[in-house]
């Protein structure tokens, strides 16, 4: 994460305002810097793709303060970022999760379980989300950045998968974060995980969506943009 940092690879991952390449994520620019991470490692491509979900809360939702502090560290790979939204028994149905979040005075004390969380276990902070009540389903939920250092935050277990990807399941009991941790107003963190995963998942698309003169046929051989229909893909 700091070589990413240092070749100023992750400062696509935040806005201009906070260290950012550009005034606003482009999905061009970050599918061209996702091919070719992939081509020479996995592992590279995963913590480039990772810090830009880890930390897309905070650009989306976050406070001035709260950018400040967090976003110019994740485009010089000072810190490691992660989204924690799945639990065991809800997977990733943010109107089923039972992780909680009461307030009390000043602070939230957070409760409950997050697992299949990328970077789980080495991340600076964590971006969760978690019930707080103002509503039923999925209108009842906020974001708050959790630091990886906060009391009552504990990493249960780590997950073993083949691939360079550190995975681990997070448990909150009678975890205390400062109200000013909330990103964005009460109730609306439904919102906030949907937009966040909406940038990351156009990540995620194939280039040749974006740049038809570079698809790849099935083979995976690369072919020629007058060859690919319209509809191709």
């Amino acid at each position: 994460m700091r070589d990413l940092g240092r070749a100023g690879w992750l400062k696509y991952c935040v806005p201009a305002a906070h260290g950012g390449a550009r005034e606003q994520m482009d999905s061009r620019s970050l599918c061209i810097l996702r091919e070719t991470l992939g081509r020479h490692d996995g592992l590279a491509d995963f913590a480039f793709a990772m810090q830009g979900l880890g930390s897309g809360a905070i650009s989306i939702a976050g406070s001035d303060s709260q950018k400040r502090r967090y976003l110019p560290k994740v485009a010089a790979g000072e810190a490691i970022a992660a989204f924690a939204l799945s639990e065991p028994e809800s997977g990733s149905d943010v109107a089923a999760m039972s992780t909680s979040a009461r307030l009390d005075g000043d602070q939230y004390v957070l409760e409950g379980e997050k697992t299949w969380i990328s970077n789980g276990g080495i991340a600076d902070f964590y971006c969760v989300f978690a019930r707080t009540g103002e509503a039923p389903g999925a209108r009842g939920i906020s974001a708050f950045v959790v630091d990886a250092d906060a009391k009552g935050l504990e990493i249960a277990k780590r997950i073993d998968v083949i691939a360079p990807h550190p995975l681990a399941t997070l448990a909150f009991r009678n975890c205390r974060v400062p109200a000013t941790q909330r990103l964005g107003n009460p109730g609306g963190g439904f919102k906030i995980a949907m937009q966040t995963l909406d940038i990351s998942a156009r990540r995620w698309l194939r280039l040749d969506r974006l740049c038809p003169a570079r698809a790849r046929r099935g083979d995976g051989t690369r072919q020629d943009a007058q060859d690919v229909r319209p509809d191709a893909g």
